[in-house]
């Protein structure tokens, strides 16, 4: 990978940060207890990167169509836009004035240390009232770190060379500050961790130097070495939510003049803490906590158009525009490509999140989907290996709105159809659970994708065009015919056993192939059931399932 930070390189940026935040998310929130100890900091990253990410690949979607590359300058701003809408917390809020920061200066064609010094400025002008020993710190002393690497202040054109040394003494230098937190911040000190927002950025650091660097750093353990003090007690700082502080979260988007929003962080710091104001050029992103959940809506009101607006309790959580339906006791969603499976887990009972191929829905859908479903247990199916980070995210966001939401791990539309057959709602929510678990569990999965490039794959190279068996997400077998392939698939699944046969037909599927398949099981294996559907245009060319 080039040592330079262009389009190519902020998009794997960005990638790699929301895969490395997802697989840190639950360690992160299990360390948040500043300035609320509410458990909630991983999420909030990883919805707050997620979001940035769908508009960096909305950018590159776009130009895609037309055969052109995006410049760099267009998609640093996608990613600090993307970060601004979806920031979610007071960590998340933080984060994506962080990236505005970069995305102003290297849009203008300034050098990396010069970018992460324009963040950590912005972050900190973010923050009504900064307190040392937090992602603050964490990020002012990354931007010192890598200024010293160029030799300056200033540094060096993020073209150079000097990007690689930049950003990984950028994040030597916020890793050797997340460490120091625990010192600077008693309530870190008491429970024996680091900064929960800190650790996080120190996450995405570490995805950018794999992003410019190619390889990624080694990431130290979570918790300090040295065992937590017994402090006394100290009086809650400028911005902690202590036992006893703000009831409420608010967050909302603001669309307001600059004027406006320096009156409104006035008004909004008398009314409670963890003031948060990021953004700019007309569009805000505001954080707050407080008693009166009410008079910060009203002040937004009056500063211009807030929207997007959310009031989280930090016991419960109340949304504007409640659903009066009456809500059901348990439900199921599930997350499938192609319109004739959307119909059939619909008729199973099922709640469903349409999707395509290449284009797998954001946590955010998931959660919608969980809302639709207007139930007290849900039981969510994400049907695809790539969507386990998402769902978990959604997962948690849920319960944090007191939906008791139970994940199965299904990595295949055939699993999550195994699960549903068994689904009982009048079972106990555990035992349900439980069985829908081990169907799916049960059922071994394969699926036929056509290959768009030449490629490397665990059955050997396979060119664009070719068709490919994969067994278990692995590629099995390569061949030139579907249906040939598609056989010879179906042979190697069954050669392990089997009961059932569960057949998925999309769109491109060759016509007649079902019959060709359940015609040569039925010659073939005795005792061996087949079932066949129609998946729908979005659905790939085969998927099945074997029990």
């Amino acid at each position: 990978m080039p040592q330079s930070l262009d389009a190519s390189a902020v998009r794997a940026w960005c990638s790699l940060a929301l895969e490395s935040l997802g697989r840190e998310r639950e360690a992160i929130d299990a360390i948040n207890v500043y300035p609320v100890a509410d458990g909630d900091t991983g999420t909030n990253l990883y919805l707050t990167v997620e979001s940035a990410v769908q508009a960096v690949e909305a950018v590159f979607a776009a130009h895609e169509t037309g055969g052109s590359a995006p410049a760099l300058t267009d998609v640093v701003r996608a990613m600090a836009h993307g970060a601004l809408i979806g920031a979610r917390g007071n960590s998340g809020t933080i984060l994506a004035q962080l990236l505005r920061g970069m995305a102003e200066r290297i849009g203008d064609g300034d050098h990396l240390a010069g970018a992460l010094r324009r963040a950590a400025e912005l972050a900190r002008e973010a923050v009504a009232h900064p307190v040392e020993g937090t992602i603050l710190s964490v990020a002012r002393a990354a931007a010192e770190a890598a200024g010293a690497a160029a030799g300056s202040p200033e540094g060096a054109p993020a073209g150079g060379s000097a990007p690689a040394d930049a950003v990984r003494a950028a994040y030597a230098g916020a890793r050797a500050a997340l460490d120091a937190t625990p010192g600077q911040l008693a309530v870190l000190d008491r429970a024996g961790v680091v900064d929960a927002g800190g650790r996080g950025l120190l996450i995405v650091l570490g995805a950018l130097v794999q992003a410019v660097c190619g390889e990624a750093p080694q990431v130290p353990a979570l918790l300090p070495s040295r065992p937590a003090r017994s402090l006394p007690q100290d009086p809650p700082a400028a911005d902690s939510c202590a036992d006893g502080g703000p009831a409420f979260e608010v967050i909302y988007l603001l669309e307001a003049d600059d004027q406006a929003v320096a009156r409104l962080r006035g008004r909004l710091d008398g009314l409670g803490d963890s003031l948060v104001v990021g953004g700019g050029d007309g569009l805000w992103n505001v954080h707050v906590h407080v008693d009166d959940a009410g008079a910060a809506v009203e002040a937004g009101v009056e500063a211009g158009r807030p929207y997007r607006i959310r009031i989280t309790h930090f016991d419960t959580v109340a949304e504007t525009g409640p659903d009066l339906r009456e809500q059901a006791q348990r439900a199921v969603v599930a997350v499938v490509q192609g319109e004739g499976l959307a119909a059939l887990c619909g008729e199973a009972g099922a709640t469903t999140v349409l999707t395509r191929a290449g284009e797998p829905p954001g946590s955010g859908e998931l959660v919608e989907a969980i809302r639709r479903a207007h139930a007290r247990e849900v039981v969510l199916l994400p049907n695809d290996t790539a969507l386990r980070h998402t769902a978990a995210a959604a997962a948690e966001q849920a319960r944090a709105e007191g939906v008791r939401v139970a994940l199965i791990p299904t990595r295949s539309a055939v699993q999550g159809i195994a699960a549903l057959a068994v689904h009982a709602p009048d079972r106990r929510f555990d035992e349900d659970v439980v069985a829908m678990t081990a169907a799916a569990g049960a059922t071994r999965y394969a699926e036929l994708a056509v290959a768009e490039r030449q490629s490397w794959t665990s059955a050997g190279v396979c060119q664009a065009g070719d068709v490919l068996g994969l067994i278990d997400g692995d590629v099995a077998v390569i061949g030139e015919d579907l249906t040939e392939t598609a056989l010879t698939l179906l042979d190697r699944m069954l050669s392990s056993g089997g009961e059932l046969v569960t057949l998925v037909l999309g769109g491109t599927a060759p016509k007649g192939l079902s019959a060709r398949l359940e015609a040569h099981v039925r010659e073939g294996y005795l005792a061996v059931d087949t079932i066949a559907y129609e998946g729908g245009d979005r659905a790939t060319p085969l998927l099945i399932g074997v029990e």
